[in-house]
């Protein structure tokens, strides 16, 4: 009876270190190389795919977004207000140069600096970007702020 009750508690403990082990999540640090390579995966869908589908693909359905002249556009509106988007001409690409994840690792932000490629012209309108991420149950980031900054000048 011993035996069978140790092996039992055995069994149990087992299963609880397993299943702690599932949900382990990565150190800030890990965490940081993964949310800068979703933010170059948004941009690389962006400049492949157009704007609209990669805000689609990369926003929490809580998204809120901080355009000039305009109060912030949260949640469904902002869902909808990216399907009205047409960014049929031109090419929007961004380069984060940076990434801090809080030390749960599910929330963090990114900045860099951005490119706007109208598709007539032979000219690049540049500007500085900050994004929120939220860490999503199945691992992955989603956009949860998104905020911009027009004009700095071309190092081209």
């Amino acid at each position: 009876m011993k035996w069978l009750l140790a092996f039992i508690l055995f069994s149990v403990c087992s299963c609880k270190v397993k299943n702690l082990n599932k949900e382990t999540t990565l150190s800030p640090a890990g965490e940081k190389i993964n949310l800068m390579a979703a933010d170059r995966a948004f941009s690389e869908m962006s400049e492949k795919e157009g704007m609209k589908a990669a805000y689609l693909e990369y926003s929490d359905s809580n998204v809120v977004l901080l355009r000039p002249n305009v109060m912030p556009i949260t949640g469904a509106d902002a869902i909808d207000f990216l399907i009205t988007l047409d960014d049929s001409g031109y090419t929007f690409n961004w380069e984060p140069q940076r990434a801090l994840v809080s030390t749960m690792g599910d929330m963090g932000f990114t900045y860099g600096v951005y490119g706007l490629h109208p598709k007539d012209m032979d000219t690049t309108y540049y500007g500085t970007y900050v994004n929120v991420w939220k860490k999503q149950a199945d691992g992955k980031w989603k956009l949860a702020l998104d905020s911009g900054n027009e004009g700095i000048e071309s190092s081209e």
